[in-house]
C-alpha cells in the first residue's frame, strides 16, 4: 500500500479511494491500481484506471474483453464503469502483492521451489485461456498478483483477447521491454508465443530480480526452460502445458491455477500480505471518524 498523492482521484465511480496498490516508482505497471471502498463502507475493491499517457478507449475495450475471461488463475474484472475519457473497472479486494512487491518483501529473488510453483500456476492459467483462443498480451511481473493461495494474472488494460489481439499496438513505454517478444516489439500481433516469451521473463524475474538476467544468474535447474521460453524464434518456444510439465513434473493439470488452499510462501511475504490486509481494515473513509 502507498498513500494517495494529490493528483490521485478521491473517488472512482461509487468508490472512495483509500491508497495506491503500487508504490511510487514501480516499473511496468500497465494501469493505475487503487484500494477503494464503497461510500457506505461495506465493500472494498481494487479499482483500476488507465496508465498516464495510454489510450483510454483502447484500455476500456481491453477491460471489457478481460471481464469476459472467467478462467481460473486470472484476477477477475467484476465491474466496469466510467466515461470514454475516464474509464475504470473494479475487482473484489483480496490481500495481494504485485510480484515486485513480493520480492521486495522477501528481500530478493524467490526460492526456486516457489518460482516453480508460481510459474506452473501461471502456465496453467495461460494454457486454459489459449484453449479458448484468448491471448493475454501483457504478462509482466507487475501483472502477477501474489495471494495467499497463489498467483493470479491481472486482467487489466494490457489484456487482449481475439480478435483485438490482431490489431492492438504494443503498449510501448508501459510494459517492460524485457517482457515484449521481439516479433511483438517489431509490430507483430499479440499471440500465444508472445505470452510464453513474457512468461519466461516473469520466471527470470522471480528467480533473479531481473526480466533479462545474465544466464549465470538464473538457477541451474531453470536455465534451459527460461532460455527456451525466451527464444527469439516463436516456433522454438514451448507451449504453456509443456512449461508446466518442465517446472512441476507429474503435476496434474487443473490443480494449480485459481487454487483455494494456501500455498507455502516465505514468512516475510506472508507478513506483508497480513500487513496490507490489516491496513485496509484499519483505513477509514475520509468522512468517517477514526
Amino acid at each position: 500500500m502507498q498513500q494517495l498523492r494529490q493528483d490521485d482521484p478521491p473517488r472512482i465511480g461509487d468508490f472512495v479511494t483509500l491508497a495506491r496498490l503500487d508504490v511510487d516508482g514501480s516499473r511496468g505497471v500497465p494501469e493505475r491500481r487503487y484500494l477503494a471502498r464503497g461510500a457506505d463502507g461495506g465493500r472494498t475493491v481494487v479499482a483500476c484506471l488507465p496508465a498516464p499517457g495510454s489510450d483510454p478507449a483502447q484500455w476500456a475495450a481491453e477491460a471489457q474483453q478481460a471481464a469476459r475471461l472467467t478462467q481460473p488463475g486470472f484476477w477477475p474484472v467484476a465491474q466496469l464503469g466510467g466515461t470514454p475519457a475516464f474509464p475504470w473497472y473494479a475487482s473484489p479486494y483480496r490481500p495481494a502483492l504485485p510480484l515486485p512487491a513480493a520480492l521486495a518483501a522477501h528481500g530478493g529473488p524467490l526460492p526456486e521451489p516457489l518460482v516453480r510453483t508460481l510459474g506452473g500456476a501461471l502456465a496453467e492459467a495461460l494454457a486454459s485461456a489459449h484453449v479458448l483462443g484468448i491471448v493475454h498480451g501483457g504478462v509482466c511481473p507487475a501483472g502477477v498478483l501474489l495471494t495467499a493461495c497463489g498467483p493470479l494474472l491481472g486482467c487489466f488494460g494490457a489484456t487482449r483477447a481475439h480478435p483485438l489481439a490482431a490489431t492492438a499496438p504494443p503498449r510501448t513505454g508501459v510494459l517492460e521491454t524485457g517482457c515484449l517478444a521481439p516479433e511483438r516489439a517489431a509490430g507483430g500481433p499479440a499471440d500465444r508465443a508472445g505470452d510464453v516469451y513474457a512468461l519466461g521473463a516473469v520466471l527470470a524475474y522471480a528467480a533473479t530480480g531481473h526480466t533479462v538476467p545474465e544466464r549465470d544468474e538464473v538457477p541451474t535447474g531453470l536455465r534451459d526452460l527460461i532460455s527456451a521460453c525466451r527464444s527469439r524464434d516463436p516456433q522454438g518456444r514451448p507451449e504453456p502445458v509443456a512449461v508446466l510439465g518442465a517446472l512441476l513434473p507429474g503435476a496434474a493439470y487443473g490443480g494449480l491455477a485459481g487454487a483455494t488452499e494456501p500455498m507455502s510462501l516465505p514468512g516475510r511475504v506472508v507478513e506483508a500480505l497480513s500487513r496490507q490486509s490489516a491496513g485496509v481494515l484499519a483505513t477509514a473513509l475520509p468522512t468517517q471518524e477514526r
